[in-house]
C-alpha cells in the first residue's frame, strides 16, 4: 500500500500517528473525530495503511488508539471502536475515548462498552481531555490534547511520499544495476541505462536521511521531562536503518555500475576515434590527395594565377575541415593517454603517430602548392610590369624626335636611360621571380609515400613556360637596348648640332661684340708715337682675336652642315648664321683695315713731328713734311668707313659715340 494512491484520504486526516509513546512504549494511534459524517471506508483504509509501517517489533508492544469524540456523535464513536475489533483486534492494548463534557449518558456508555469488553479484546476507557494525562505523559500528546509534542500532518504526509518514492526508486534501481552489472557483456549493453538516475536517486536518499536525522534530534531537543521525545519521521515509523542499507547498497551497485561505463566509455571511445582517425587519414590520402594532384598548373597570366589561387582556397577550405577534426582527435587521444592502461596506450599511440603523419605530410603539400601559387603570381606580376615598361619604351624610342632644343634632348635621354634602367632591374627582377618560382616547384613534397616521385616529373610544361618567358623577355630587352643605342647615338648628334649652332651664334655675338668695340671705343690714336705703337701692337692682337672668333664659327657651322646631313634634318636655323658671321666679318675687317692705316699714319705723323721738334735748327724741309702727313692724316679721319652693305661710318660717329660712352659733353667736345 502506497501514500500516493489514497493521497486525498490521508490529507483529510483521518486518524494520524504522530510519534507519541505510552507507559508501554507502545505507538499512539489518534482518531480525530469530526462534527461532519465520517466515511467508515475512509477510515478503515487509513488505519491499514497506518498500521503497515511500524515494524513487527513495534507492532507487538500494542496501540493505545485515542478516539476524539469531543466533536462527534456516541453511535459514530461506537461504530469506531467496533470497527478497531476488525481491523486491529489484537495490536490494540487501550482505547480512550475522549467525551464531551454536557452530553452521552455515562451510564449507558459505560455500560455498553463494558459489556462488550471480553467480545472486543480491549479495554475502553471514556475520559475527559483535562484526565488524559493519567494514562499518557503530557510530552507524549500533541497540543490538541494539551501535550507538548509537535506533529505537522502535512510534512508528515510529505516527508512519507519523498520515503516511499526514494524507497520505489531505490529498489527498483538496484534490481536493474546488479542485473547490468552482474550479467553478461550482451545483456550489459542493452540495459546500459538504467530507468532512474542514480545521482538522482541517491541526493534524494541523502536528503531524506539527513532530515529524518536531524529531525529526531530537533525531537530529543524538544522533548519534555517525562522521558524521551519521539518525532513521527522514527526510525521505527519510518525504518531509518532502511533508508542507510538502501543508501550503501545503492553506493555500491552504482560504483560497480560506474566502472562498467567507464570502460565501456572508453573502449567506446576508442572504437570511435579509430574509426574517425581512418575516415581522416581515409580522405586525406585518397580524394584530398587527388585534388593537389590535379592542381599543378601556374596559369599562363596574373589573372589565371589568380584563379588558380581561388581554386586552391576552396581545396585548403575543404582540407581545413578535417584538419579539424585532427585536432579534436588529438586533444581526445591525449586525454585518453593519460588514463589508459599499457594496451590502449600502445593502440593510441599508433593511431595518434599515423593520424599525424597523413595530417602534417598533407599540410605540407598544402603549404608548398600555396608557395607555388604565390611565386606563379609574383612571377606573372612581374612579367605583366616588366612588357608593360618594355611597351613603353618601345613607344618612346618610336616616336619622332623634335625637341626645341638641347636642354629638352638632354631631358629626353635622361628620361630614355631611366627607362632603360627600370626594364634592366626589371628583367632582373623577373629572373629572381623565375628562379624562385622554379625551386618552390621543386621542393614540391609527394602527397603520399606510395609515390614519392618528384612532382617536378609532371610539370615539365611549367619549366619551359617559365624558361620561355624569361627568354622572350630578354629578347624584347636585347632589341629595346638596340635601339636605344640607335636613339641616344641619334639625340647626342642632336646636342652636339644645338651644341654647334649656339656656339656659332655665340661666336657671331662675340665678333658682333668686337666689332662694336673696335667702332665705338678703338678711335684714340694716340698722343705720341710710344703710345701709337703701343695701340697698333694691341689693334694687331684684337684683330688676331676677332680673326680667331670668325675661323672658330666657321668651323662649327661646317660641323653643322655634316651633323644635319647625318641626321637628316634640312631645315635648321642654323642656315641664317653663316650670312651673318661673314656679314659681320667683313664689316670688321673693313674696319679694322681702316683702324690699322690710321694708326700707321698717326705713328708716321707722330715720329715726325717728335724728330722736327728734337732738331734745334727746324728747316722748312721738315716742316713741310711733317705738314704734308698732318694734313694726309687728317684727310684720312675725315673719310667715313665704307662696308660692304653701303653704310658709312664717318670719324664724327666715331668721336660722338666715343664721347658718349665717356660720357664727355659737346662743351667740352668743342
Amino acid at each position: 500500500m502506497e501514500a500516493t494512491t489514497m493521497l486525498p484520504i490521508l490529507k483529510k486526516k483521518l486518524a494520524f500517528l504522530s510519534g507519541g509513546k505510552d507507559r508501554r512504549s507502545g505507538l499512539i494511534l489518534t482518531i480525530p473525530l469530526s462534527s461532519d459524517q465520517t466515511s467508515m471506508e475512509e477510515l478503515s483504509a487509513t488505519l491499514d495503511y497506518l498500521l503497515s509501517i511500524p515494524s513487527e517489533k513495534c507492532k507487538a508492544r500494542g496501540f493505545t488508539v485515542i478516539v476524539d469524540g469531543r466533536k462527534s456523535q456516541w453511535n459514530i464513536v461506537k461504530t469506531v471502536v467496533l470497527m478497531l475489533q476488525n481491523v486491529i483486534p489484537a495490536e490494540v492494548s487501550l482505547v480512550c475515548v475522549l467525551k464531551p463534557d454536557e452530553f452521552w449518558d455515562k451510564k449507558v456508555t459505560h455500560f455498553c462498552f463494558w459489556k462488550e469488553k471480553d467480545r472486543l479484546g480491549f479495554e475502553v476507557i471514556l475520559v475527559s481531555a483535562n484526565k488524559l494525562t493519567r494514562y499518557i505523559e503530557p510530552s507524549q500528546l500533541t497540543d490538541d490534547f494539551g501535550g507538548s509534542l509537535d506533529y505537522d500532518h502535512c510534512d508528515w504526509l510529505n516527508k512519507r511520499l519523498v520515503f516511499e518514492k526514494f524507497t520505489k526508486e531505490s529498489t527498483s534501481l538496484l534490481d536493474e544495476l546488479s542485473i547490468i552489472n552482474d550479467g553478461d557483456k550482451s545483456a550489459a549493453e542493452s540495459a546500459l541505462l538504467p530507468s532512474f538516475d542514480p545521482e538522482t536517486v541517491l541526493q534524494t536518499g541523502h536528503e531524506l536521511l539527513s532530515e529524518l536525522q536531524q529531525r529526531r534530534f530537533n525531537g530529543s531537543e524538544g522533548g519534555g521531562q517525562g522521558g524521551p521525545a519521539w518525532c513521527p519521521m522514527d526510525e521505527e515509523l519510518l525504518a531509518q536503518p532502511q533508508v542507510m542499507k538502501l543508501l550503501d547498497s545503492l553506493r555500491e551497485q552504482y560504483t560497480k555500475y560506474q566502472d562498467l561505463c567507464r570502460q565501456r566509455n572508453k573502449r567506446t571511445q576508442l572504437d570511435e576515434i579509430h574509426t574517425k582517425v581512418m575516415q581522416v587519414v581515409t580522405w586525406l590520402q585518397g580524394p584530398g590527395s587527388e585534388l593537389l594532384k590535379t592542381q599543378q598548373a601556374i596559369g599562363d597570366s596574373m589573372r589565371a594565377a589568380q584563379t588558380l589561387q581561388q581554386k586552391h582556397e576552396e581545396i585548403e577550405s575543404q582540407h581545413s575541415e578535417w584538419f579539424a577534426v585532427y585536432v579534436e582527435l588529438n586533444q581526445q587521444i591525449a586525454a585518453l593517454l593519460s588514463a589508459g592502461d599499457e594496451e590502449e596506450v600502445v593502440e593510441l599511440k599508433a593511431l595518434q603517430q599515423q593520424l599525424s603523419d597523413v595530417c602534417y605530410r598533407q599540410a605540407a603539400s598544402l603549404e608548398s602548392r600555396q608557395n607555388v601559387l604565390q611565386a606563379a603570381q609574383c612571377f606573372h606580376s612581374t612579367t605583366q610590369e616588366l612588357s608593360q615598361q618594355l611597351d613603353g619604351l618601345l613607344g618612346m624610342l618610336c616616336a619622332d624626335v623634335a625637341p626645341a632644343d638641347g636642354a629638352s634632348i638632354q631631358q629626353n635621354l635622361k628620361l630614355l636611360e631611366e627607362k632603360l634602367q627600370t626594364v634592366e632591374a626589371g628583367l632582373n627582377s623577373l629572373r629572381e621571380k623565375g628562379t624562385l618560382l622554379l625551386e618552390q616547384m621543386c621542393s614540391q613534397p609527394a602527397c603520399s609515400p606510395e609515390a614519392p616521385e618528384s612532382p617536378v616529373v609532371g610539370q615539365q610544361d611549367n619549366v619551359q613556360q617559365i624558361q620561355s618567358v624569361m627568354e622572350e623577355m630578354q629578347l624584347r630587352k636585347q632589341r629595346c637596348e638596340d635601339m636605344v643605342d640607335v636613339r641616344r647615338l641619334k639625340m647626342l648628334q642632336m646636342v652636339q648640332l644645338f651644341k654647334c649652332e649656339e656656339d656659332a651664334l655665340q661666336s657671331v655675338e662675340w665678333l658682333s661684340e668686337l666689332l662694336d668695340a673696335l667702332l665705338k671705343t678703338h678711335v684714340r690714336l694716340g698722343d705720341d708715337s710710344q703710345e701709337t705703337r703701343t695701340m697698333l701692337d694691341k689693334h694687331r692682337k684684337f684683330v688676331d682675336v676677332a680673326q680667331s672668333t670668325y675661323d672658330y664659327g666657321r668651323q662649327l657651322l661646317q660641323a653643322t652642315v655634316v651633323l644635319c646631313q647625318s641626321l637628316r634634318c634640312t631645315t635648321r636655323s642654323s642656315g641664317d648664321t653663316l650670312p651673318r658671321l661673314n656679314r659681320v666679318w667683313k664689316q670688321f675687317s673693313v674696319s679694322a683695315e681702316e683702324r690699322q692705316q690710321r694708326l700707321e699714319l698717326a705713328l708716321n705723323f707722330h715720329t715726325i713731328a717728335e724728330q722736327v721738334l728734337q732738331q734745334e735748327c727746324v728747316d722748312s724741309e721738315s716742316l713741310d713734311e711733317v705738314d704734308s702727313s698732318g694734313k694726309t692724316l687728317l684727310d684720312r679721319l675725315t673719310m667715313p668707313i665704307i662696308f660692304p652693305d653701303g653704310y658709312k661710318y664717318t670719324i664724327l660717329d666715331l668721336f660722338f659715340s666715343y664721347f658718349y660712352k665717356n660720357h664727355i659733353s659737346t662743351t667740352e667736345l668743342v
